[in-house]
């Protein structure tokens, strides 16, 4: 039967490139990695890595057995992970980055949870309104809210966000009151910059309708945008969990069209066959229960306003 301490003595042969540096990282004497390397091809019944006083090469069944060699050392992690998991013992580095304004506004108490439940987990935390590839950013997963088409990627549906048309009760005084989605053209707009500039709007048995609206100021950051529309700058379209609490106290208005804009799903993203599932699972999981569902942010009762001018 084939020893999983041989596979982990292969395929450190492979990434060391020697099999003294594979014995300097696994902390074991060289004679007993290439007793393991050996041992695991008598079990194989061939030749893995070809040895010269040099350098050591693939065959070509070692280059044959090497992708299935990793596949075996991932699930095994995976599985040692996951029970880890059941019992609350979580242990080791895991990497996050998030959206600036949402992490900023969300994720402190969040946090504190998930790290009074897994005490052993060294977080650690970068906020970015940049694009952040789960892929090949360096990050173990990725907080997004927009969609998410990339083939390379697992993405956790964690809390859903309407998108809401927001002003000042003072911008609405002197400027009016948009009545249809095609007046919005005609209202100063406050826009996000990462984004398309386009609003898009539907309503019951229509289609999308797209509006373009006159930029009063162009900004990368959804809190920026939410403090512009407070100071009676324009019209702004963000997701509640930026406005709830304007909402709330009344310094921000909702402005009801009769459509509803796109809304906006927050997602946890990472690279399939990732060896810190287990982690970023339960960091997931963890969120999910301080957002709730329906998440805090859409249960918020707006402030009574008067009516439309």
């Amino acid at each position: 039967m084939m020893k999983l301490d041989g596979v982990v003595a292969f395929s450190m042969t492979v990434e060391a490139g020697s099999i003294s540096q594979a014995a300097q990282r696994l902390g074991l004497a060289k004679s007993v990695v290439s007793e393991r390397l050996a041992e695991l091809e008598r079990t194989l019944g061939t030749t893995l890595i070809q040895r010269t006083t040099r350098k050591l090469s693939l065959t070509a069944s070692g280059e044959t057995f090497l992708p299935r060699a990793r596949r075996i050392l991932r699930e095994a992690q995976e599985a040692t992970a996951e029970l880890a998991a059941r019992s609350g013992k979580l242990s080791g580095p895991l990497r996050i980055s998030a959206p600036v304004g949402f992490g900023v506004l969300h994720l402190g108490p969040a946090l504190g949870r998930f790290l009074r439940d897994y005490p052993e987990i060294d977080l650690s935390l970068e906020l970015d309104d940049s694009f952040v590839d789960a892929a090949s950013g360096g990050f173990d997963a990725v907080l997004r809210h927009g969609a998410v088409g990339d083939g390379r990627l697992i993405a956790r549906r964690l809390a859903h966000s309407r998108r809401l048309l927001v002003a000042s009760p003072a911008y609405l005084e002197r400027h009016g009151h948009p009545g249809t989605p095609g007046a919005l053209e005609q209202h100063r707009a406050l826009l996000y910059s990462n984004r398309t500039s386009d609003w898009r709007f539907t309503a019951p048995g229509q289609g999308w309708s797209v509006i373009r609206p006159r930029a009063a100021l162009r900004v990368n950051n959804g809190l920026i945008m939410r403090d512009a529309a407070i100071e009676g700058l324009g019209i702004a379209l963000l997701p509640s969990f930026f406005i709830h609490q304007a909402l709330a106290a009344g310094t921000l208005v909702a402005i009801d069209l009769g459509v509803q804009a796109e809304g906006a799903e927050l997602f946890l993203t990472y690279p399939k066959d990732h060896g810190a599932a287990a982690k970023i699972r339960a960091f997931g999981d963890s969120l999910r229960r301080s957002f709730g569902s329906p998440p805090y942010w859409e249960r918020v009762e707006p402030a009574p306003r008067a009516a439309p001018i």
